[in-house]
């Protein structure tokens, strides 16, 4: 790791119900922390009950982010990230909210994904525990909780299986009790069996492997909770909560209203309307594992984010994003019963087409990884049936959230999955005709590959033991197959398959069938 020297750069947090920056500089090989502001505003009041951004809240949005990027240049950083989360994320007029921030500020947000955040988090983790915690060695359940979700993720040895949004953000469950009738106790305890029912739920995704951990990273809280309990210190910014602990919490604020608890343990009235609904969630965590702990990080997205542009915290390759979305997809082949062995076959059969005719039809490097994702996933739907089941593939994958991956992206891999058979793409299909023109044509481009490479292992018995792609002076193309089996049925797949592709390159495309 080689920091930056004398690099500064800014974070500008757009959250639930706050918005926030941070100015930080590398010194000796260490962050500092320059300047740090926050400014109260009700963004998840509107998104979550009002379903989109009031004028009134977008005019105070422009007016905080004015004044920040006054901070900005006094300290001279042109190193500047404007990160948004749930609020924004889930606001159904977010495009126009985006986009009048861009033309009264100049700043560009990036709307974050679950998995942009376990992303930002594991880096930091690595980073910040890296001589106190091996946490790429161990299976762990990261835990994210802000105001307006609790973002999950299930890692393997550093691979991710899983990430999950759940509308359980502490600020977002306060608002739900403010709107409850009946005692303090009563309304705990009606708190206490809704998040109930989404960890019912989260328990059912979780990937069937045992935990060694979970990791609660939490900004807000961890500082009230240890002065609350009187064996935990202060100073701790990674400690283990007990079974214990979260026992003893729940009891103490079980009748207490937010007024008495800020009094009798001196914090700020706004953490005291949230620490209920916080601790209810720290106590259902330990419902999914049978550890008696869980560790607490002190710390913030918004630092993790800092860290990263300072530090160039970017994980190993072994780590990197692609790695990471195939890991979530052999996962999920795992989950929905799909024959592993032959996804893995057609997928390195596209890669190979991808490769051989990326130039040819116009592709991108970073297109391959749409291709890749789609031929993991291509049979998926046979979960629900096999009959039309690439109908069921594209609804299924078009509802998943993948590792760093925007709405759109899923949208392509779902499309792409969804023609390896039947139909080529046509308008009339309602997620295809939704994306952009350039994008539909990338699907067609993709999924004349996959149709392809699936009819290649038609049999799902991964016969081809070599594949070569041989194109002559006319960029005419012949597939040679090299296997030992009777191939009559993936020849007669092919032969019904390649017409697309040879629709879209205008070139003849033929097989040559070789016995080794």
């Amino acid at each position: 790791m080689n920091p930056k020297a004398t690099q500064r750069a800014g974070v500008i947090d757009i959250g639930t119900s706050s918005i926030k920056l941070i100015i930080g500089e590398v010194t000796n090989g260490d962050i500092t922390v320059l300047e740090s502001l926050k400014n109260v505003i009700p963004l998840g009041k509107y998104a979550f009950y009002k379903g989109r951004m009031f004028q009134e809240v977008i005019n105070q949005t422009v007016t905080i982010l004015d004044k920040y990027r006054q901070a900005l240049k006094e300290y001279d950083v042109s190193d500047i990230m404007v990160i948004a989360t749930t609020a924004v994320r889930e606001a159904g007029n977010r495009d126009m909210f985006i986009d009048t921030v861009f033309r009264k500020t100049g700043f560009s947000i990036e709307v974050l994904t679950v998995g942009d955040v376990v992303y930002y988090i594991d880096s930091y983790l690595s980073y910040k525990l890296k001589n106190r915690y091996p946490i790429h060695s161990k299976n762990l359940l990261i835990a994210e909780l802000g105001a307006g979700s609790l973002d999950v993720s299930v890692m393997e040895k550093g691979f991710a299986l899983m990430n999950m949004g759940l509308p359980l953000g502490a600020l977002r469950l306060t608002q739900l009790a403010n709107e409850l009738d009946g005692s303090i106790q009563e309304t705990n305890e009606s708190l206490q069996e809704y998040i109930e029912n989404f960890f019912i739920y989260l328990k059912k995704a979780l990937p069937d492997i045992s935990l060694d951990d979970i990791i609660l990273v939490d900004e807000n809280f961890a500082p009230y909770i240890q002065s609350i309990l009187a064996d935990k210190k202060s100073e701790e910014k990674f400690f283990p909560f007990t079974r214990g602990d979260s026992e003893s919490l729940l009891s103490l604020f079980s009748d207490r209203n937010s007024e008495d608890i800020a009094a009798t343990y001196h914090i700020p009235l706004e953490i005291a309307d949230m620490i209920p609904a916080y601790t209810t969630i720290l106590h259902r965590l330990f419902s999914l594992t049978g550890q008696d702990h869980v560790f607490i990080l002190e710390t913030s997205l918004q630092e993790a984010i800092l860290a990263n542009r300072l530090l160039n915290l970017d994980l190993s390759d072994k780590y990197n994003k692609t790695n990471q979305l195939i890991s979530v997809a052999m996962f999920l082949c795992k989950k929905y019963g799909v024959d592993l062995n032959h996804s893995e076959n057609v997928a390195k059969m596209s890669e190979t087409f991808f490769k051989k005719f990326k130039d040819h039809l116009g592709l991108k490097d970073e297109d391959l990884i749409y291709l890749l994702l789609a031929a993991y996933l291509h049979d998926i739907g046979t979960f629900i049936h096999n009959r039309a089941h690439h109908k069921h593939t594209e609804y299924i994958i078009s509802q998943l959230n993948l590792f760093r991956l925007s709405e759109d992206d899923v949208k392509i891999i779902a499309c792409v999955a969804r023609y390896h058979r039947k139909a080529t793409p046509r308008n009339t299909h309602m997620l295809y005709s939704s994306l952009p023109s350039d994008k539909q044509i990338l699907v067609q481009k993709l999924c004349s590959l996959l149709r392809m490479a699936n009819a290649l292992d038609r049999t799902h018995k991964q016969k081809v033991h070599k594949l070569e792609v041989k194109m002559n002076k006319n960029q005419d193309v012949t597939l040679v197959v090299h296997t030992k089996e009777n191939f009559n049925l993936e020849k007669a797949a092919f032969l019904d398959k390649k017409g697309f592709f040879e629709e879209i390159t205008g070139n003849k495309t033929g097989l040559s069938i070789k016995s080794d």
